[in-house]
């Protein structure tokens, strides 16, 4: 399981068993301070740290051992290819079973390769269906144009050369995948040419591949902010429109067109939103509901619930339910809204209007409990 996706999985209260090393308070062996041992804890909250690659979990021990008491306080650091047990308290909800579908899903399916780039400057990136990753950053100094040209092309080649070579370290191309290439000026067009120049100096067929794949898009700049215009563009849309992040760079500029048009059909914030599912407005017939995926991360259980009573309605209505990831350009249009909107079947006036939904709110609370080990 990709440790992003476990982040989005681990809620509080659960309780969680993993590998952990820890400072023994007791007696048991005077020689040794330090121990291997598994821990039960109940979840308080979680920490990703994407750069090392680890998921910090805290809570609480609820089993005692050897060497802790219940009731201690610790973090386990969870790591790719190290097992963990997982209960979750409040039962597994719709929610919660596909972002563990997803999470069994290999990310490098459909994953396209990106450099944003201008001169001396690359960020690679790995765009999964979940999150965009930024792999490596690469930087070479570039002579300025008023030097001697010669210099300058020396200092492209050497660019060229450490992007690509950190390229093919980072990103798996065994298998074909789309590469992006974006960049200000010509910067992205040059390196594309250098890709397939190698390809044909080293008899290399996957550089080959790589190059005549590769998809070069125009970007402001070559820093990482840069990657969001990208994956608007024209370009990117044709060659990936079957993508998922695609399609809900779609959704919400769809979404943006109708607020702009007024006609009664796009609504955002939780309580039109709330009230549009309940009215069946967000059902068959072009119903989508966007919704982001940190708001099912509430420390309240009770909001948790109630955001999933609004999936399961769009859902048992026939509408389409997106959950979006922040750390995609979609997705952070949609924390701007409040983290919810929604694309109506039909026109509704006056969503916005107060009522008291304290009846609601106290419905979607009560949900029975169950448990399940993953």
């Amino acid at each position: 399981m990709q440790l992003w996706h476990a982040n989005n999985l681990i809620g509080p209260e659960d309780m969680i068993k993993a590998h952990a090393i820890r400072k023994s308070l007791r007696r048991v062996a005077p020689s040794r301070s330090v121990f291997h041992t598994d821990l039960t804890i109940r979840v308080t909250s979680t920490f990703f740290d994407p750069a090392a690659s680890q998921l910090h979990v805290s809570g609480t021990v609820i089993v005692e051992n050897a060497f802790v008491n219940i009731g201690q306080y610790h973090t386990l650091d969870l790591e790719l290819n190290r097992p963990f047990t997982l209960w979750k308290k409040y039962g597994w909800d719709s929610v919660a079973r596909e972002t563990l579908s997803d999470a069994l899903k290999q990310d490098k399916d459909g994953a396209v390769a990106a450099v944003v780039m201008q001169e001396g400057i690359a960020n690679i990136c790995l765009i999964t269906e979940f999150r965009t990753i930024l792999k490596q950053r690469v930087e070479s100094t570039i002579p300025k144009k008023r030097s001697a040209s010669s210099d300058q092309d020396s200092g492209m080649r050497r660019f060229f050369d450490k992007t690509l070579s950190t390229l093919v370290r980072s990103i798996d191309f065994s298998s074909p995948r789309p590469l992006l290439l974006a960049s200000p000026g010509f910067v992205a067009t040059d390196f594309r040419k250098y890709i397939a120049d190698e390809g044909t100096r080293r008899g290399d067929k996957a550089l080959m591949a790589m190059a005549k794949q590769a998809t070069v898009v125009h970007s402001s700049s070559g820093h990482l902010h840069s990657l969001n215009e990208v994956l608007r563009s024209s370009e990117v849309t044709t060659t990936m429109k079957d993508m998922k992040f695609s399609k809900e760079t779609r959704f919400m500029d769809e979404f943006f067109g109708r607020i702009r048009k007024d006609d009664g059909r796009a609504w955002y914030g939780t309580g039109p939103v709330e009230k549009a599912v309940r009215e069946g407005a967000v059902g068959r017939g072009g119903g989508v509901l966007l919704i982001n995926n940190s708001l099912f991360r509430s420390l309240d259980i009770a909001t948790r619930k109630r955001y999933v009573a609004i999936v399961d309605k769009v859902k048992e209505d026939g509408g389409e339910s997106r959950i979006l990831s922040s750390d995609h350009e979609s997705g952070q249009r949609l924390d701007a809204l409040g983290g919810i909107a929604a694309l109506l079947t039909y026109p509704i006036l006056d969503l916005d209007e107060d009522e008291d939904e304290g009846e609601q709110d106290n419905a979607n609370a009560v949900a029975g409990e169950q448990e399940m080990i993953i």
